[in-house]
């Protein structure tokens, strides 16, 4: 499949006009839908390929034209093993379409589920692949700002298949003159410091693969929580723990290195290239020993159906817009159980919003 180049700064050289997808590609079924798109399986008519088509309707992007362009801008930008690559780009008058690289071999959760055998090393050399993928984009300037298990999917069903980092719908460039601090992600992966409405940097995707690292070694999430602000107030706090009986076979190593990347303050935070160079990783401190039948029970148990796999992405000026209705509404405040004497600019009530985002 050709590749236009050329790109003016307008972002629309690259875009392949069409009248008609379909008359390039047959549409076989649906494999996922978000909340602005739907991605389809379909195969190249011309060459017999099967490719991952998504599928954004332009009425949907009205006014969140910025967003779509974003990831476009970052997708065209990165070339890496274990990044899914954009293919192509295919415009008709009503829908824009990201022509993405095929992965067939499914979420990570699942696959760790149907194993008979699951390790530290294993999870060991999961987390290794997505370091290395993740150094490789901050190197670029480029922060995913939305890393976590259901965007983590498998190239292919082999078992030595490996790991590939999808969705990168909330990514950001570095050094494009502003500076990051909207608060998004997916609540339980998110660094402190996003929830605590703080400029941030690509740290934050460190803090992310230190929580998929926990969940990997025991099936369970470090913070948890029915109650959003109550779990916000734990992630704040960094308050986790390694919890008798699930981590008394795993190593000290792997405790240590999990520690090193969810550090409260991301100054004192590994980067991805301290991390890969972490014993865990690079070394042989991971340990073989069994752990498939505690960790799969715990994914059934705690990720059959979770408010973890919600993201969120609420602007400054959505914010104050939703605050500014609080401020001058006090029946408003009573009828919502707001407490008299709340400060109602502490992240934990900014992000109380979000519930009804």
């Amino acid at each position: 499949m050709a590749r236009e180049n050329g790109d003016t700064g307008r972002g629309e050289t690259w875009k392949k006009q069409v009248d008609d997808i379909k008359k390039f590609f047959d549409f076989k079924e649906v494999l996922g839908t978000g909340a602005f798109s739907e991605v389809v399986l379909a195969q190249e008519k011309l060459t017999g390929r099967m490719f991952a088509v998504k599928c954004i309707p332009k009425k949907a992007l009205k006014g969140k034209e910025s967003s779509i362009e974003n990831e476009i801008a970052v997708l065209r930008k990165i070339k890496h093993e274990n990044i899914v690559a954009l293919e192509d780009i295919h415009e008709s008058p009503d829908h824009l379409y990201l022509i993405m690289q095929l992965v067939s071999g499914g979420e990570l959760f699942d696959r760790i589920v149907e194993k008979g055998f699951y390790t530290e090393k294993d999870a060991s050399t999961l987390i290794r692949q997505v370091l290395d993928a993740v150094n490789y984009l901050h190197k670029m300037g480029i922060v995913h700002r939305d890393l976590k298990p259901e965007n983590l999917l498998y190239f292919n069903p082999q078992d030595e298949s490996k790991i590939m980092i999808s969705d990168f719908g909330l990514s950001k460039m570095e050094g494009s003159g502003d500076v990051m601090s909207t608060a998004c992600g997916t609540p339980g992966y998110v660094a402190p410091e996003v929830l605590a409405q703080k400029p941030y940097s690509k740290a934050v995707d460190c803090w992310s693969i230190g929580v998929i690292a926990y969940i990997l070694l025991c099936g369970y999430p470090p913070f948890y929580d029915e109650n959003d602000s109550k779990l916000f107030e734990q992630i704040l706090k960094a308050d986790y723990e390694f919890d008798t009986p699930y981590w008394d076979d795993i190593s000290d190593s792997a405790k240590d290195f999990i520690g090193s990347l969810m550090e409260k303050d991301p100054a004192k935070r590994f980067t991805c290239d301290q991390a890969l160079r972490h014993p865990w990783i690079a070394g042989d401190t991971a340990l073989c020993k069994n752990i498939h039948e505690s960790v799969s029970r715990q994914i059934k148990k705690n990720f059959a159906k979770s408010k973890w796999r919600v993201n969120f992405h609420i602007t400054p000026v959505r914010l104050l817009k939703r605050l500014s209705v609080f401020l001058e509404d006090e029946s408003l405040c009573k009828s919502k159980n707001i407490w008299p004497g709340v400060d109602l600019h502490h992240p934990l009530f900014l992000l109380q919003l979000l519930e009804e985002e």
